[in-house]
């Protein structure tokens, strides 16, 4: 069943971006493994799924401990500073970079392992209290504090838009999200390339991706519903 719909999320994906006139290919799909098994996420990985999201960071610990190397770990959790070590060293990507004192933590943990991480920084497009984030007007002068980590390679933008019944009524949020990305690429804040936002998840990826998205964070419609 994974891979059927690992197959189906694929072909919606090539779908959204065609319809915009995006290369496909530019548009990768993070498996949001929370909860699962290491039986489906090895079943995810059997249909060529490599890229994964973890929200807990003892949950990924004892995932990448048991699956091993050749995996992308992308934490798009929320992340407290006192765990930041840890999180150095078993992630591939940190989605949810919201504060200095977290960028300070994790410099200092991948200093010391001579490893440079590409990040991106949480946006709360909504303004959600319960949901964290830097709000927008402030996420440039966090993107420009994170110039002085070398070991942190800002990328892009992530974002959690409130929760809505419709797709469409998300279009706006990840528009605002991809406006902001661009206003802050002009300033020279990130890297080289592409700038990186990640937003979409299982019921609105395809308005995420027709509205710039390079990563959509998927679960339920890859894995089932969790228990």
């Amino acid at each position: 069943m994974i891979a059927e719909n690992i197959e189906a999320i694929r072909a919606r994906i090539k779908a959204a971006a065609e319809r915009v006139g995006r290369d496909p290919h530019s548009v990768r799909l993070v498996a949001v493994s929370k909860h699962q098994s290491l039986e489906a996420i090895r079943e995810a990985m059997a249909a060529g799924q490599t890229v994964f999201g973890e929200n807990y960071l003892q949950e990924a610990e004892d995932k990448v401990a048991a699956l091993g190397q050749g995996l992308a770990w992308h934490c798009i959790g929320h992340l407290q500073s006192n765990k930041a070590r840890l999180a150095a060293e078993i992630f591939t990507c940190i989605e949810t970079i919201d504060r200095l004192k977290l960028a300070k933590a994790l410099e200092g943990r991948l200093s010391e392992l001579g490893k440079t991480m590409p990040v991106l920084v949480q946006v709360n497009v909504g303004g959600e209290a319960q949901k964290a984030g830097v709000a927008p007007q402030e996420a440039g002068r966090l993107c420009r504090e994170l110039q002085q980590f070398p070991h942190l390679a800002l990328q892009g933008l992530m974002t959690m838009p409130p929760l809505v019944e419709n797709p469409e009524e998300s279009r706006s949020s990840f528009r605002q999200l991809r406006l902001l990305g661009e206003e802050l690429a002009v300033q020279g804040l990130f890297g080289p390339g592409s700038v990186e936002l990640s937003m979409g998840m299982s019921a609105d990826f395809e308005v995420a991706i027709e509205e710039g998205a390079t990563l959509v964070r998927v679960g339920t419609a890859l894995f089932g519903e969790r228990d």
